[in-house]
């Protein structure tokens, strides 16, 4: 019987009634149950029994009838109150209509065949289509009902006829798409029989899945029925890891294809993902006559995200390089933020970490241990961490000692390897942090600018892989000297032996160990080292031999004196050495009688005003917990940063608060700025407050550091355009205050390197150090740079002079020697008095509009 028809019976039968006094009773029962509609539960209500107690015919004729009833309520209605009483029989029509196809019924054709109608034909409400209609469980129910080689005409038509009304859709969310794939499947299966292969490629239309099915498309046909079944598992991940029979799967299916032939199409898959850019457009609405527009930014469907996941497990079984660095640098690109969305591709970039973490051998390892200092979402930070202690647990080891033998050595030795191509030589050289280069040399050994046209001609794979080596290492360089950086917080102590096998001699970590200073712990004795011209030597000149039962940890300067401290900055600046690391010079903080009495608790960075977003991402560089403060109630009690010391049992938190201004948030919620409170540290083993003087010196004082760090860089004070675009106003004496206010520990040793650089730079005669800031004489103007913030004024009236760094322009400090990396405010205070001693060559109106203005 046709839809329609029965229909128009069933409207002049007493079935409908019948139906509709179900229903009553239904109502009736939640009513004095005090059951929510929108909660209830059809085990709850004994009419359920009523409705599963109908026969087969009548339960269609009541699957039928609800659909009609829920269409005919909701048409046209654009809001519910919730509480009409109509409203909630409608939902208990659809609870019922749900349940139905979850309890085994016997469908004939014409049921099929109406109930698809009857799917197309009725909308659930105004906003909805087909989709809102429990399509997934009417298909698991025809399933059940029609052998897949025996599907009659009638239902195969009824099928086709449901796909295609989805398919105009055109909506790429999953459960759409996993649904067409499954009516795909059921009618290829019908003609074709569960033996074939049938075709199956990656969902959607995301650049990923175009890119993809291409591949496929132009792969042979023998090949083909392969990656079919391939893809089709892929799609099926789930969860945050496979399970064992998942696996198995999977390596059944890789070896089908052949291995060498997957990890060759995955990684170019995974090289094509991390090269691929957001796409972003911009739409139209309107809505009760009135246009609006907005943009969305679109980076991987979701049946994409469950697809790669799958690939990417599937690459577990394998560990060399090519497909480790693939993996590690997809999962960066997945975690990379877009706006309004957060992280791109969450499950990929887990699932890429499961990966490196089961991969064989130790290099997947070395990966996470770079991640762990890139990636900053809390999550994910933690789940790294736990397959470190994981991998470190299975070796019997502890976690710097996993990461340590983790690092690849690349064949380096001096900071060097070399290659030999046809008579010519290639040299991988590293120059610095973040500088590794490759020379070549022809075959009388002298320099040549370029790669040989011959290597470039019989060599292509050797010279990529020599490309990939040296981008390898600058990475790893980068990674290894934030972890050594880290290293301060634990007071980490080697023996000799280790530390000579993973560090001094080691091919990459040497080039950072011989320029950073060490204690070298002997019975009741502790030396001072660096290594100079071949061999470990004192501050006094002395050579030093490490023996095997020494104990070597980095020298930090809280433990040592004055006087030990500026000994070795004078000797690292008059031998013009670079250390990796800010070490000789960096911030001292030590514990104040104001601190010995609060007991508890530190207010010495109190009370400044930070841009929350950029405090944010400091704290996630520093390895800090953070999560952004929203301008709603989430649930939390206190508001703090915590970073965590788990060989001294303590956790340490810094305590901030939103500032709640003429509504300053942004169009997420998120508070543009918080203002700082205390800092304390907390004993983990029991959750009590610590004693401050209780804490470790070096702990103290590097928190303090960190902390200095975030209000020196994230103050509004710190922005030289705050003031002038508005800000808050009720802080703009904190701006004035701070921008030209007491120095820091980070700004005071900004002043002590420049007392011995300024001499020695062509502005030494304009140019000197007067309190709190660098004094230059312009042809103009004098002006006064502050050496903390790096704000401006200028004489007589102390007039501010907004100047704005321009981050394309080259470094003019790039030829200046600086002790140790990483301070780009001591670089911008050099590149200010560089440009105002000349400031009658500056041509830029908005510069020259504040100088000529008195």
């Amino acid at each position: 019987m046709k839809l329609f028809g029965f229909i128009k019976k069933a409207l002049s039968s007493k079935e409908e009634k019948a139906f509709d006094s179900i229903i009553d009773d239904a109502y009736d029962e939640i009513k004095s149950k005090n059951i929510s509609y929108w909660s209830v539960k059809p085990k709850d209500l004994e009419t359920t029994n009523t409705v599963l107690a109908l026969p087969d015919k009548q339960k269609v004729d009541f699957i039928l009838y609800a659909i009609k009833a829920i269409h005919d309520y909701n048409d046209g209605k654009d809001y519910y109150t919730g509480t009409d009483p109509e409203q909630i029989r409608s939902e208990l029509r659809h609870t019922y209509l749900s349940h139905l196809f979850k309890v085994k019924n016997i469908l004939d054709g014409d049921d099929v065949e109406n109930i698809v109608s009857a799917f197309i034909s009725f909308r659930r409400g105004k906003w909805s289509d087909v989709n809102g209609w429990p399509l997934s469980q009417f298909v698991i129910q025809v399933e059940r009902n029609f052998e897949q080689g025996n599907l009659p005409q009638q239902v195969r038509d009824s099928l086709t006829n449901l796909k295609s009304a989805i398919t105009k859709l055109n909506r790429s969310d999953k459960e759409t798409i996993k649904l067409v794939d499954k009516l795909e499947t059921i009618l290829f299966e019908s003609v074709d029989g569960k033996t074939s292969i049938k075709p199956t490629l990656f969902f959607g239309d995301d650049q990923f899945a175009l890119y993809a099915n291409s591949i496929i498309a132009a792969l042979p046909d023998e090949d083909k029925i392969h990656w079919y079944p391939l893809i089709s598992h892929a799609q099926k991940a789930n969860g945050a890891k496979p399970s064992n029979k998942y696996s198995d799967q999977n390596r059944l299916l890789v070896k089908d294809i052949g291995n060498d032939k997957f990890k060759s199409v995955a990684n170019d898959w995974f090289e094509f993902i991390i090269k691929q850019k957001e796409i972003v457009q911009e739409h139209t609405q309107t809505y009760n006559g009135r246009e609006y527009r907005y943009s969305s930014i679109e980076f991987l469907n979701a049946p994409t995200h469950d697809a790669l996941k799958g690939i990417i497990w599937m690459c577990s079984q394998f560990h060399d390089t090519r497909t480790l660095h693939n993996l590690a640098a997809l999962c960066e690109r997945s975690f990379k933020k877009i706006p309004g969305k957060g992280p791109a591709a969450p499950s990929v970039g887990n699932a890429c970490l499961y990966t490196l973490y089961k991969s064989k051998g130790l290099e997947g390892i070395a990966h996470l241990s770079r991640l762990k200092l890139r990636i900053k979402q809390n999550n994910t930070q933690t789940l790294i961490e736990k397959y470190l202690q994981e991998a470190a647990l299975a070796e019997g080891i502890s976690v710097m000692e996993i990461e340590d033998l983790a690092v690849d050595d690349y064949g380096l030795k001096d900071g060097k390897r070399e290659y030999l191509l046809d008579d010519y030589k290639a040299v991988i050289k590293i120059e610095g942090i973040g500088d590794v280069r490759i020379e070549w040399y022809k075959p009388d050994g002298t320099p040549q600018k370029s790669v040989p046209s011959v290597v470039q001609d019989k060599h292509k794979e050797k010279l990529k892989k020599i490309k990939d080596t040296a981008k390898q290492i600058e990475i790893a360089l980068t990674a290894q000297r934030d972890r050594i950086d880290r290293m301060f917080r634990s007071e980490r102590k080697m023996s000799w032996e280790y530390f000579a096998k993973h560090y001094f001699m080691h091919g990459l970590l040497s080039f950072l160990a011989k320029d950073i200073l060490w204690n070298f712990e002997a019975v009741n004795k502790t030396s001072t080292t660096l290594y100079v011209d071949g061999q470990w030597t004192t501050l006094n000149a002395n050579v030093y031999t490490p023996e095997a039962t020494h104990q070597v940890s980095l020298w930090h300067p809280a433990t040592a004196t004055v006087h030990e401290i500026r000994s070795w900055r004078e000797f690292l600046m008059s031998r013009k050495i670079l250390q990796p690391i800010k070490q000789a010079y960096r911030e001292v903080y030590l514990l104040t009688d104001a601190e010995v009495n609060t007991r508890t608790y530190s207010n010495r960075m109190a009370a400044h005003i930070l841009k929350q977003h950029q405090f944010n991402s400091l704290a996630k560089a520093r390895g800090w917990k953070y999560s952004l403060l929203g301008a709603y109630d989430d649930g939390r009690d206190n508001e703090e940063a915590l970073l965590n010391f788990p060989e001294n049992k303590l956790r340490a938190e810094f305590w901030v608060s939103e500032v709640n201004a003429d509504n300053a948030f942004n169009d997420t919620g998120i508070w543009n700025y918080v203002s700082t409170d205390q800092i304390r540290f907390v004993n983990t083993e029991n959750n009590e407050p610590a004693e401050l003087i209780n804490i470790p010196p070096v702990v103290f004082s590097e928190v303090m550091r960190d902390v200095d760090l975030f209000v020196g860089v994230a103050s509004v004070g710190n922005d030289p355009n705050w003031r002038d675009n508005g800000g808050i106003p009720a802080y703009r004496d904190y701006w004035q205050a701070f921008s030209f206010g007491e120095l820091t520990e980070i700004a005071k040793t900004r002043k002590e390197i420049l007392e011995n650089l300024v001499p020695r730079l062509k502005i030494a005669s304009v140019a000197t150090i007067k309190d709190k800031f660098l004094v230059v004489k312009g042809k103009k103007r004098t002006y006064k740079i502050h050496l903390g913030s790096t704000n401006i004024l200028m004489e007589p009236n102390d007039q501010y002079l907004c100047i704005v760094p321009d981050r394309s322009k080259k470094d003019t400090t790039s030829q200046v020697f600086l002790p140790f990396e990483g301070d780009a405010g001591l670089s911008v205070i050099i590149s200010k008095a560089i440009l105002l001693s000349e400031d009658d060559k500056i041509t830029d109106p908005t510069i020259l509009s504040q100088i000529n203005f008195k």
